[in-house]
C-alpha cells in the first residue's frame, strides 16, 4: 500500500476513534514483553524453573507475590493466585486435562534437559521423541501442573 494511502488511513482512523495521530502510527512497534502464570506459590515456583530448567531469576518482588524468570527479551513471570484475587481478578489454575497452551524450552540436549527437570520435581508426560518435522521433543508438567515442552531446534533439510 502506498505511503499516501496509509498515512489518510491512520487520519482517518484517528478521526474516527477521536485518537491523536501520533499514537496509532506507533502501534506496530508492539514487543511481546512478559508471560504471567498464575501460581500459590512464587519463590517456590521461580526456584524450581531455576533447578529444572537452568533459568536465572530476574526478580522477585518484596510481597513475594510477583517474580520474573530472565528468558531473553520476553519474561517469563508468575503472579500468585492470592494477588490476584486480592486485585479482584479469577483466574484459573493448571489441570491435568488437556493444557489449552505449553511452553516451551529449546535446546540441543533434550535428554540431559528432561533429565534436569525430572530431578527437579517435574511429572513425566512424554519421554524424548524424534518428530517427523525434525525435531527432538519430551514434555513434563511444573509443580504447578504446566505443560512444559523441552525440545530442539527443528533441522530443515539443506
Amino acid at each position: 500500500m502506498p505511503c499516501r494511502k496509509v498515512l489518510i488511513l491512520v487520519s482517518q482512523l484517528s478521526h474516527m476513534f477521536k485518537t491523536p495521530m501520533c499514537l496509532l502510527q506507533y502501534v506496530d512497534q508492539m514487543n511481546f514483553r512478559y508471560t504471567i502464570l498464575y501460581v500459590e506459590d512464587v519463590p517456590e515456583t521461580l526456584d524450581f524453573y531455576e533447578q529444572a530448567f537452568g533459568l536465572k531469576r530476574g526478580m522477585l518482588h518484596d510481597s513475594g507475590d510477583y517474580g520474573e524468570l530472565v528468558t531473553g527479551n520476553t519474561k517469563l513471570a508468575f503472579s500468585s493466585i492470592s494477588l490476584m484475587q486480592n486485585i479482584g481478578k479469577t483466574v484459573g489454575r493448571a489441570t491435568d486435562h488437556p493444557p489449552c497452551f505449553e511452553i516451551a524450552f529449546e535446546t540441543d540436549k533434550v535428554e540431559e534437559a528432561l533429565r534436569r527437570a525430572l530431578v527437579a520435581g517435574a511429572s513425566l508426560v512424554q519421554g524424548v521423541e524424534d518428530m517427523p518435522w525434525g525435531q527432538t521433543t519430551s514434555y513434563v508438567r511444573d509443580l504447578n501442573g504446566f505443560l512444559v515442552e523441552i525440545c530442539s531446534p527443528v533441522q530443515t533439510s539443506p
